[in-house]
């Protein structure tokens, strides 16, 4: 029996189809009130988040436990493993997460631009709730509370549709998460989960554009895909990472070797790795080989192009399609390039627009990558293991968007809004 199975049974699809648009109406309803909620109540709200889940870190290990020895049964990819799988450590992370987001300016109500007419009309643009959020996410248990405190604080209701790998987890995280809101005195639709594992609650979900604002997925390239092709409601994309670090001519080797040692090893299974690794040809007789031998000696299997194969024997070529897959493992493609141009192009060419970095000491290559680099985040002699919401000081992320509309990079508070016009008069009227 797969996992899905396991989770929960096919429900029957009229009842199902009754319990999602419950569900998406009273989250509806449950938005109106959090957008006019004070602060002080939201903030209170988290630090009940917080401490339930810190209370039921028992219950949601176990249940975590559950989840990670089906997907081991099942036979899941080792890096979907790493990401399903909660760890004690993990959890302290999630809490902390939550706490900091309560350390965040609330931006709701937040006055962006002000400015007065020659009428003496007084124009102001002001930030609100998006409304109600739907996010389907594969994997990460710690996406729930993640996307449920950065929702609540920004005044939205959220639904979430985690993967069926993470459904026992998912449900027990909930669960504190609703004991924590009900503690708050704040709507328990403000955060909802739909409550089966089935393929046919997300598709119901994708119909619900009278009450769901927007969609937000974050998962395989399949599943994003799959949801742009069928949602009625608008999607912000968070797509694959093919994130490059190019080493320029002019690079610290020492600065440059532990950057790429770090964004790829530090933690491969995140979209934020690196998966190809750039080379300037003057650089790459000295830097490759020692390089290349770090990254094996940390388990990692390195493709190269003729170029980089010439320099370090026993590479394994790197295919077409290697330059525009995003591994997720321990897995590297290399490439010598003959100047900063031909980096940038081949960034251009076969990247997702999520993070690139360059690492040089040439401040006119530096600039020339940042201006011409198109990617959600762009870095200058620095991990691109840092495009995360938690470390950008976001308090945390929904997702990391490559999309241009209506938000790139990590989506924090800030990118849940968006805002209206406030005009105040004293009796203009158009001539």
């Amino acid at each position: 029996m797969s996992a899905s199975a396991r989770a929960s049974a096919s429900p029957d699809t009229t009842a199902l189809s009754e319990q999602i648009a419950a569900i998406s109406r009273a989250a509806r309803a449950a938005a109106h009130a959090l957008a006019f909620a004070p602060s002080d109540q939201k903030n209170a709200a988290l630090r009940e988040m917080a401490a339930s889940l810190h209370a039921a870190r028992r219950t949601i290990l176990a249940a975590n436990a559950a989840d990670v020895a089906a997907a081991k049964r099942d036979g899941l990819a080792e890096p979907l493993i790493d990401r399903l799988t909660l760890t004690e450590p993990r959890l302290t992370e999630m809490v902390r997460s939550i706490e900091a987001v309560i350390e965040l300016p609330d931006p709701v109500g937040e006055t962006v631009r002000s400015w007065r007419r020659p009428n003496g009309l007084e124009i102001r643009k002001v930030r609100v709730p998006l409304g109600v959020i739907g996010i389907i996410y594969e994997s990460r248990p710690n996406v729930t509370s993640e996307c449920a405190s950065l929702c609540l604080k920004s005044g939205n209701a959220v639904i979430l549709r985690g993967g069926a790998e993470s459904f026992r987890s998912n449900q027990a995280i909930g669960a504190a998460i609703a004991q924590a809101i009900a503690a708050a005195g704040l709507p328990s639709a403000a955060v909802s989960l739909i409550p089966t594992a089935d393929r046919a609650g997300m598709e119901l979900m994708l119909q619900r554009h009278e009450e769901i604002d927007v969609i937000i997925p974050r998962g395989g390239e399949g599943l994003i895909r799959m949801i742009a092709e069928r949602s009625r409601i608008p999607v912000i994309k968070h797509a694959k990472g093919v994130c490059h670090v190019y080493v320029d001519a002019a690079a610290d080797p020492d600065m440059a070797q532990a950057i790429a040692l770090n964004a790829k090893c530090q933690r491969p299974a995140t979209c934020n790795a690196m998966e190809t690794l750039l080379v300037h040809e003057r650089i790459a007789p000295t830097f490759l080989p020692s390089t290349i031998e770090q990254l094996r000696h940390a388990g990692v299997e390195v493709r190269g192009d003729e170029r980089a194969r010439a320099i370090v024997p026993g590479i394994a070529p790197a295919s077409e399609a290697d330059w525009s897959t995003e591994y997720l493992a321990l897995i590297l493609s290399v490439k010598v390039v003959p100047s900063l141009d031909a980096a940038i192009e081949h960034i251009r060419r076969y990247g997702s627009a999520h993070s690139d970095a360059i690492v040089t000491k040439d401040d006119s290559a530096a600039q020339r990558f940042l201006r011409e680099v198109d990617s959600a985040a762009v870095y200058v002699n620095a991990s691109t293991r840092f495009t995360d919401g938690f470390q950008f000081g976001l308090g945390a992320e929904i997702g990391i968007s490559t999309d241009r509309l209506h938000a790139r990079g990590p989506m924090g508070l800030e990118e849940l809004t968006t805002y209206k016009y406030v005009v105040l008069g004293n009796g203009q009227i158009r001539e």
